[in-house]
């Protein structure tokens, strides 16, 4: 990973700049030049927070490419009846080579439901892949291309370790670019989703769909999966990425290669997006013909609690939800339709049931 952190180092500079300004932003003055961490000796200014130019070795001029930092493009293309038609027919992302034998680790929802996967290499060949494991609580999936890559894998870091601040590397299907950890903390999606330990970047970068989080030792310290308005966190304005740190992966890993799903039992799922309100749950979309459409639950409602019992949170729903048992269990959800306070009783399901699966399965 010689090209990396020379890369790194070449951006460490800028990124100190960026901590400065995150500071402004956390506090409402400007940061004292000693809360700035100052690059290691001999590593030469850096111009500020730009695309990376090329490197020009001894004898010619090279391209940076994102294969220098284990990472390919990757596209694919939804299944006709795919039920989860908002991620788009035609997808295009990241991916991040982890072993010598073709396998792609990147974001989950670009190969999910999908018929068709494409790896692009370092050598610009197309080379098919098919999808081994989508996981749900990490938003994690791996796809094996049909022939090992011209590409050296990556290491994993130790994502638990990984300071804030701290400068890092955000390589994506469209380049590279320097950011900074600017935050860790929980992160509730509106899918049913709780990552309790997600790493936030600044500044935004634009391909960050599967891409490669990249510390100073050039390895692997998340994968990227949203742009946020809340980088530094709620009510406190910054635009960023959020990245699953790699830690989630190690555990399972195994079980993704070998299974295609954890040993875990599947999680209870309704079926239900929704947004927080002060304490209050409104329903902005269910899944068609998933539980909690099948049970009158409409866009609109507010989900006021479950068993009984008032809900925090979007987090406190979903934890909730999922200490109830098993998918299939049944589970009674208070809700506000229009004047009227209901209690629903809801059947769950097991998600990987609901999605459509590839034809080859």
């Amino acid at each position: 990973m010689d090209t990396a952190l020379s890369l790194f180092a070449r951006h460490r500079r800028a990124a100190a700049t960026l901590a400065a300004a995150v500071a402004v932003a956390c506090v409402g003055s400007p940061a004292r030049a000693a809360d700035v961490p100052a690059p290691p000796p001999g590593i030469p200014e850096p111009p500020g927070l730009q695309a990376p130019q090329p490197t020009v070795p001894p004898g010619g001029q090279q391209q940076v490419r994102i294969g220098d930092f284990s990472v390919v493009e990757l596209r694919s293309r939804a299944l006709p009846d795919a039920r989860l038609a908002e991620l788009g027919a035609d997808r295009q992302g990241g991916g991040i080579v982890i072993d010598d034998q073709g396998l792609v680790l990147t974001i989950g929802y670009l190969v999910v439901e999908t018929e068709k996967i494409e790896v692009i290499g370092g050598d610009g060949e197309a080379v098919p892949a098919t999808l081994l494991a989508y996981d749900s609580r990490t938003g994690l999936g791996l796809v094996r291309a049909a022939v090992p890559l011209r590409v050296q894998p990556i290491e994993f870091a130790e994502s638990a370790k990984a300071d804030v601040p701290e400068p890092v590397l955000v390589v994506g299907f469209d380049g590279v670019a320097p950011a900074y950890i600017v935050s860790r903390r929980q992160f509730a999606g509106s899918w049913e989703y709780l990552m309790e330990d997600a790493l936030f970047t600044a500044p935004a970068t634009t391909g960050w769909s599967g891409a490669a989080l990249i510390n100073n030792e050039g390895k692997l310290l998340g994968i990227g999966s949203l742009l946020v308005p809340d980088a530094l966190g709620p009510d406190r304005p910054l635009p960023g990425n959020m990245f699953v740190p790699i830690d989630e992966l190690k555990p399972i890993l195994s079980d993704l290669v070998n299974h295609g799903k954890t040993s875990d039992p599947p999680r209870p799922w309704l079926g239900v997006n929704v947004r927080d309100i002060e304490g209050r749950l409104l329903v902005t979309q269910t899944s068609p013909e998933g539980p909690a459409d099948k049970s009158g639950i409409e866009q609109g409602d507010i989900i006021l609690g479950l068993a009984g019992r008032p809900l925090r949170d979007s987090a406190d729903f979903y934890k909730r939800l999922w200490q109830s048992g098993r998918a299939g269990v049944q589970v009674e959800l208070d809700v506000l339709k229009g004047m009227d306070v209901r209690r629903i009783p809801v059947t769950t399901a097991d998600r990987a049931q609901y999605l459509r699966q590839p034809r080859s399965y």
